[in-house]
C-alpha cells in the first residue's frame, strides 16, 4: 500500500485479515507478516497500532470477548420468551462460528497471549470462561422466572453446556454441526434443571 493512503480502520482491518488467515491457515499459520499480507497492508502498519504481535493478538481476542458480552444481553433480553433449550442453542450457533473457535485454539496454543488476557482480567480460559458466564446469567435469569429448577447448579450446568458444545463445533471442519444436534446436546445438558 502507498505510504500516506489512509486506511478506514486499521486495527479493525487487521483484525479481520487476522481472522481470515486464522480461520484458512490455523495457529501456526498466524504471523505478522501472513496479517499484513491479508490486509493488504505495509508490515509496519501493525507495530504503529500495536506494541508487539502478543499485543496484537491480545486486542483480537479482547475484541470478541466484548462481542461475547454484548451477546449476553441480547440472551438476557430472551428470558422468559421462547424455551430455554432454544434460546441457548441460538446463542451457542451465533457464538461457535468458525472464527472463535479458531481464536479458543490460538489461546491455548500461546502462553503469552493467555499472560495477557489474564492480566487484562478475562476469566481463567479466555472466551470460553466468557461464554460460560453467559449461560449463567441467562440460566440465573431464567431461574428467577421459574423456568429453571430453583436447586440446579448453574455454576455447574453452564460449564457443561459450553465444553459439549465446543466438541460438537471443533468436531465440524469447514462446516457448523445442525441446529438440531446442538439443540440436541443443549437439551441434554439442561434436561435434569428445565421446569
Amino acid at each position: 500500500m502507498p505510504t500516506g493512503v489512509a486506511l478506514r480502520d486499521p486495527r479493525q482491518q487487521l483484525f479481520d485479515a487476522a481472522e481470515r488467515v486464522l480461520v484458512r491457515d490455523g495457529v501456526t499459520g498466524l504471523t505478522s507478516r501472513a496479517v499484513t499480507t491479508e490486509a493488504d497492508v505495509a508490515k509496519g502498519v501493525l507495530h504503529r497500532h500495536f506494541a508487539d504481535f502478543d499485543a496484537f493478538l491480545t486486542e483480537l481476542v479482547l475484541d470478541r470477548i466484548a462481542r461475547v458480552r454484548a451477546r449476553t444481553a441480547a440472551l438476557l433480553e430472551a428470558a422468559g420468551t421462547g424455551t430455554v433449550a432454544d434460546n441457548v442453542t441460538s446463542v451457542l450457533l451465533a457464538s461457535f462460528e468458525p472464527v472463535m473457535v479458531a481464536i479458543v485454539v490460538l489461546v491455548i496454543a500461546r502462553d503469552e497471549l493467555r499472560g495477557r488476557l489474564r492480566a487484562a482480567g478475562t476469566s481463567r480460559f479466555p472466551l470460553v470462561g466468557e461464554g460460560a458466564a453467559m449461560i449463567v446469567e441467562y440460566l440465573t435469569a431464567e431461574r428467577d422466572l421459574g423456568r429453571i429448577a430453583p436447586d440446579a447448579d448453574l455454576d455447574a450446568l453452564a460449564p457443561m453446556v459450553i465444553g459439549a458444545a465446543h466438541l460438537l463445533f471443533t468436531e465440524q471442519k469447514d462446516r457448523q454441526p445442525e441446529p438440531e444436534a446442538v439443540r440436541k446436546v443443549v437439551t441434554t445438558v439442561l434436561a435434569g434443571a428445565l421446569r
